[in-house]
């Protein structure tokens, strides 16, 4: 299991206005980056992050009012940083400049660049983002090279990348969520490295290496969890949105010693299962129950749970 831990801590709301923007940079700079900081606020800046060490990556999760924070070619050469940078943005809408070109980024866009090269990002509203910063030499390897073509936006493309930057966010999501106790996936920073790799592989033009099914695997397990209650979901449907074929998706459920149809059976039980023993379950009809979690037989239903639970969903309810 893939170690967790908070670094850091940081926020300006106890600052004084006229202080928060020195105050900021320097704790940036040595805890996550150099930088130099705008705020156009009549409130000054009013932001606040936590820094969190998982493995060899190192993840910051950032909130605030409308700012831009830059890395200037001066700041470049005088502040280096040799890592790769994935910004998750969950709240707000951005620019990101570099020095061919800009990218709008909308909240559920990724961004991936390098820090040895001049950026700025202006965030024009209240916003939430979770950096994952990769060290170059990790990146590398993930991914078969350590050269960006340039800044990389992911989001608003294919299905494909759409369901791998969803299981990034729920991932991500988990990792971050510090104060009512992370859910640490088994090796959690393979499993970050591994869906940012498949994302960059098209755009790198380099194939990725064995953390392929593991990340494939993530993202169909996100995808089925988000749609459980779908009564048409299936092998198809999940190989379909991934962009693989039935039979790819069956060799890598194969990994885990099931199918894509048990897992899917599995979590739709264990579902209807905490939903018949939570308290006031005793006035639920089990044949709502069934119908919510995506079974079109009660019959199938209750022949299933009682296989899997020991007891019919009415004892398990009554109980």
């Amino acid at each position: 299991m893939s170690a967790l831990s908070v670094i850091s801590r940081a926020t300006t709301e106890h600052v004084e206005p006229a202080e928060r923007i020195r105050y900021w940079e320097e704790y940036n700079r040595r805890a996550l980056v150099g930088l130099s900081c705008t705020s156009y606020s009549e409130q000054g800046l009013l932001a606040r992050q936590t820094n969190i060490e998982l493995g060899a990556l190192r993840l910051a999760d950032i909130s605030g009012n409308a700012h831009a924070v830059e890395r200037t070619p001066q700041t470049v050469k005088a502040a280096p940083k040799d890592s790769v940078f994935a910004t998750l943005l969950l709240t707000g809408e951005a620019v990101f400049l570099h020095e061919n070109g800009c990218l709008a980024v909308t909240s559920g866009d990724l961004c991936v660049y390098d820090t040895r090269r001049p950026y700025l990002f202006g965030f024009s509203s209240s916003m939430r983002q979770i950096l994952v910063d990769v060290p170059r030499e990790l990146f590398a390897q993930v991914c078969g090279t350590d050269r960006l073509p340039g800044p990389m936006l992911f989001g608003r493309g294919t299905a494909r990348e759409g369901a791998l930057v969803a299981a990034l966010v729920s991932l991500l999501g988990g990792l971050t969520a510090v104060e009512r106790g992370p859910h640490v996936p088994a090796d959690a920073e393979g499993a970050v490295l591994g869906l940012l790799g498949r994302l960059t592989e098209e755009r790198t033009g380099q194939p990725t290496g064995s953390g392929t099914y593991r990340s494939q695997l993530i993202v169909a397990q996100d995808y089925i969890e988000r749609h459980l209650h779908d009564p048409r979901l299936g092998a198809a449907q999940v190989a379909d949105v991934m962009g693989i074929s039935v039979r790819h998706l069956g060799r890598i459920f194969a990994s885990t010693g099931t199918t894509p149809a048990r897992h899917i059976v599995e979590r739709r039980l264990v579902g209807a299962h905490r939903e018949l023993v939570a308290a006031g379950a005793r006035e639920t009809r089990i044949a709502d129950v069934a119908h919510r979690w995506g079974f079109s037989s009660q019959a199938h239903f209750t022949r299933l749970f009682r296989t899997r639970f020991g007891l019919t969903p009415s004892e398990a309810r009554a109980g």
